[in-house]
């Protein structure tokens, strides 16, 4: 895992944006495509932003699948991930393929069918987050790190129905769904690249756990550690818990 630190979120925000966007030039021009998967909540906002500002990105030529969403959450709902994706990615930078999850019908039959459009071929670059608790997607501890399914029904533990509450997506925990449709961890590694944007304090334990920890269904993100080609993009406050790792440090 290649571990790039900044000073603040808006330089790592920028630094990642300008990764992600070679990676997608690089697959287009060499392949004609790229399919990505794109990542949502309040730590993703910043870096999407500098992305879709970025230019030289024939998005037309982009295939996009969802990481994860609500069971039950109406696409209207301001906290719904298809809006903010609809918003933030695909109708701003005019993605020209995307499947999104939507969790207000039969989330078994969505999570299959989206599935099996997804295993038809690999993704080149995966864009992630990680939780509070240091979920990946929604795959909350103890994550499940054998099923080869590639999404899963999953219920939300409180930590992450709290750290939704604390991002103000929703007014109170009783307003936080209980389950989502997520992507499993093994699809998330089967990628040929993740590019993970961890900034903020209140991550800096989970990044602490997932980094400098064991690799454990604990602290989810730790499997990161096993991916080949896996960058952390973290800030001074998320990074502040690290000890004993390899870090580059570059700032702006």
């Amino acid at each position: 895992m290649d571990i790039q630190i900044y000073s603040d979120r808006q330089a790592l925000s920028h630094a990642a944006a300008v990764h992600a966007a070679k990676a997608l030039r690089e697959c287009i021009r060499a392949h004609g495509t790229a399919r990505i998967i794109a990542a949502t909540g309040a730590s993703q906002i910043e870096f999407l932003e500098a992305l879709t500002a970025i230019a030289g990105i024939d998005w037309s030529r982009v295939e996009m699948f969802h990481l994860d969403e609500y069971v039950g959450l109406p696409v209207t709902d301001p906290a719904s991930f298809r809006r903010y994706l609809l918003d933030r990615l695909i109708d701003k930078a005019g993605v020209g393929r995307y499947h999104l999850l939507d969790g207000e019908t039969d989330p078994d039959q969505v999570a299959r069918a989206v599935g099996e459009t997804l295993a038809e071929r690999p993704v080149d670059v995966a864009f992630v987050g990680i939780g509070e608790n240091g979920h990946l997607a929604f795959n909350d501890p103890p994550a499940d790190f054998t099923t080869e399914r590639p999404y899963l029904i999953v219920t939300l533990d409180d930590a992450c129905r709290r750290q939704q509450v604390g991002e103000r997506w929703f007014a109170s925990i009783d307003d936080v769904p209980t389950q989502a449709i997520s992507m499993s961890v093994r699809q998330i590694l089967k990628s040929k690249e993740i590019i993970a944007v961890v900034p903020d304090a209140r991550k800096a334990a989970a990044v602490k756990a997932c980094v400098d920890g064991p690799v454990s269904p604990s602290a989810p993100a730790s499997i990161l550690q096993t991916h080949g080609n896996t960058t952390l993009y973290l800030d001074n406050d998320s990074a502040a818990l690290l000890t004993g790792t390899t870090k580059t440090r570059r700032t702006r």
